[in-house]
């Protein structure tokens, strides 16, 4: 039992991990390309930590077949709903992550740069 319980805290320091892996290219780098990827990984952490905290383990899929010896009402499930908010949440991510790139290629089209400084500079905006 206690080798699930270390699986767990495993899952959610992986969690933590790659939020701060994300904030830390997201805090460092100026490569625009590298900020895009830096915010699909803190994505992806807190994703894994929405799926980690709606996982029951021993639960089963929330299908009731109503057959005799199928899962039944007081069988323990896993959760649907972090399941469903995370596929939404993918979803948004990729749409997010495709239009971010599509603005970074126009930039660097105009400014022969992705370096988020240079872009700055040259179209005049300042921090």
């Amino acid at each position: 039992m206690a080798e699930l319980e270390l699986t767990g805290a495993a899952v959610y320091v992986l969690c933590m991990a790659l939020v701060a892996l994300g904030l830390f290219g997201l805090a460092l780098k100026r490569n625009l390309i590298k900020i895009i990827i830096s915010l699909g990984i803190i994505e992806t952490g807190i994703n894994l930590f929405i799926i980690a905290i709606g996982y029951s383990w021993g639960g089963t899929a929330p299908i009731f077949t109503g057959m005799p010896g199928g899962v039944g009402p007081a069988a323990p499930f896993v959760d649907p709903i972090p399941q469903a908010l995370t596929l939404t949440s993918i979803v948004i991510g990729a749409s997010v992550t495709a239009l971010a790139l599509g603005i970074a290629i126009r930039l660097h089209n105009a400014t022969h740069s992705f370096n988020a400084d240079e872009v700055g500079d040259r179209t005049g905006v300042k921090p």
